[in-house]
């Protein structure tokens, strides 16, 4: 099938097969190698990228169903060789050991800054909650990272959330 959509400001025309996810569309067709392979099953968090500016699962999404949607990866993130304020405050508060889920934790953060309301953890449901920590880390609860560096991220988050 021919989509067209926008990955990181580029249009790009491709014709795809209908079983291909999101993921292996931007790893192996257009070599955007930045979001991870890790589980597969949407359970890691590794292979988060922005459609749309909302996050999503790209192991999850078909290729097929971002005809015509704008989807930003880890590499777009940045201004050209202007850092996005994430990035630079992951680098500033280490908060990554291998490696491996920071792409993904990068795109649900900025994705998260941008989602207001409520989450599981709001003690008001009326509220657009401060980001406190404990708001952060249940919003970035479906990223995962095996190597424990959540107090961190948390951090590096915190930092770009003021």
């Amino acid at each position: 099938m021919d989509i067209r959509l926008t990955v990181n400001g580029r249009p790009h025309t491709l014709d795809v097969d209908p079983r291909m996810s999101l993921l292996d569309l931007l790893r192996e067709r257009l070599g955007l190698i930045g979001s991870k392979k890790g589980c597969d099953h949407g359970q890691c968090g590794a292979c988060t990228v922005l459609v749309e500016g909302r996050r999503a699962n790209s192991c999850l999404a078909l290729a097929v169903a971002m005809d015509g949607l704008s989807v930003t990866t880890v590499e777009g993130l940045a201004d050209g060789e202007h850092l996005h304020p994430l990035q630079a405050a992951f680098i500033e508060h280490d908060a990554f050991q291998c490696g491996y889920c920071t792409p993904g934790q990068l795109c649900s953060a900025a994705g998260m800054l941008g989602e207001p309301g409520p989450s599981a953890v709001t003690e008001n449901l009326l509220d657009d909650p401060e980001l406190t920590p404990h708001e952060i880390r249940e919003r970035m609860s479906g990223n995962l990272c095996r190597c424990g560096a959540y107090v961190n991220i948390v951090s590096a988050i915190s930092e770009v959330a003021r």
